[in-house]
């Protein structure tokens, strides 16, 4: 069903097989989460196409002649030459006949090129990293400023041991949420959200059904604070944990951006502070450093927050058991996954207290069986 299995369709954006991929997704979901008696599904449709703002891509060589290639998981060792790659923004799509031709022109950008990285915003800028499989020169450094002012884009070269920022590291993007502008940096290598007009569309869902607290919010998986800064419209203090230093700086910096002075950012894992805060935290997920963790709980002075609400957005793994049952002792969850399945799992070790209130599906990947869905639970 989805094309990302067929050769023929990678890269390529299949309007006319949309609704009816969507329409599956739906029916999957409902079927699997009906146990848990929640309300009817909301359904958040992506574009048909054009949706994606970062991309990457092997750079493949024949002679003379290089393109850009993904690979289909039935047939790994084979490149497909993507030559329409109609899910990619319009920015990206526009960007790479033109950054191949500059490659083309000059062999030391050429030279042993393995891989292309872009990355775009809603506000127009590009990021492009070139990831090579030798080490980055004087030489090539010239050719590659020539780039910038010629695609109006960020240039970033990576070889082992070796990174090349020509001018920033990070280009700008901006969500609207109830009303209101936020703004963000979005770094080379830090996580976003690859569908940035859906990404907005979850951030104010998210931000409305969290309109009638009056509490504070801890976060955990906050990222760059993507959903940390608009939650700063309901809650009088948000703290949001970390483990990525990229993240945690990118965050920090996009607070001070937003000029919002009722949000707090620590590094800090999910595992590691539920392991901290609960006297019978199993300490399984990783191997905790009792003296670090206990100086990081302590600045944050948590006894300043009067926490009723949680927010997470975990990787595919989901919750671990020490932060579902951390998560637990909420009185409001609102949980995003990317995973419906560890979903599942962590909503059935949680159904005993709470009950979800708040059932909303968002396509954040066409034409793949990715999704990313999300709850509010709310005790019982």
């Amino acid at each position: 069903m989805y094309f990302m299995s067929d050769s023929h369709f990678i890269g390529k954006a299949r309007p006319e097989i949309y609704d009816e991929q969507i329409q599956a997704k739906q029916t999957r979901l409902t079927e699997q989460f009906s146990r848990f008696n929640p309300p009817q599904l909301e359904v958040f449709a992506s574009e048909a196409s054009n949706f994606r703002y970062r991309a990457e891509f092997k750079i493949w060589h024949d002679g003379d002649r290089s393109f850009y290639a993904m690979f289909d998981p039935l047939e790994p060792r084979t490149p497909v030459e993507i030559t329409d790659f109609s899910i990619g923004s319009t920015l990206i799509t526009q960007l790479m006949p033109k950054l191949l031709e500059q490659i083309h022109l000059f062999p030391e950008l050429r030279n042993r090129l393995f891989q292309i990285e872009f990355l775009t915003t809603l506000k127009g800028q590009a990021l492009v990293t070139l990831i090579y499989h030798r080490k980055l020169d004087e030489q090539w450094e010239q050719c590659a400023q020539k780039l910038e002012p010629l695609l109006n884009i960020q240039v970033i070269g990576r070889s082992r041991k070796q990174r090349i920022v020509l001018s920033k590291e990070y280009i700008e993007e901006s969500f609207e949420v109830q009303g209101k502008t936020f703004e963000y940096r979005q770094y080379e290598n830090g996580f976003t959200q690859p569908n940035a007009k859906l990404c907005q569309i979850m951030l104010n869902w998210a931000v409305e059904q969290t309109k009638d607290r009056s509490d504070d919010l801890l976060e955990l998986y906050c990222g760059n604070g993507n959903f940390t800064l608009p939650f700063s419209l309901n809650f009088k203090q948000v703290l949001g944990t970390e483990i990525s230093k990229t993240s945690v700086k990118a965050a920090n910096e996009n607070i001070e951006l937003n000029k919002l002075d009722n949000v707090f950012i620590y590094k800090m894992s999910a595992e590691d502070f539920s392991n901290a805060l609960l006297p019978n935290a199993t300490g399984l997920a990783r191997k905790v450093d009792e003296a670090t963790i206990s100086r990081r709980i302590k600045r944050m002075d948590l006894s300043q927050f009067n926490f009723k609400s949680v927010f997470v957005d975990p990787p595919r793994a989901g919750l671990d058991v020490d932060s579902v049952e951390l998560v637990r002792q909420f009185d409001c969850i609102l949980y995003v996954s990317c995973n419906p399945d560890t979903l599942e799992q962590n909503i059935d070790l949680l159904s005993d207290t709470h009950k979800v209130v708040s059932f909303a599906m968002f396509d954040q990947f066409p034409y793949t069986h990715h999704v990313e869905t999300a709850v509010k639970l709310v005790r019982k």
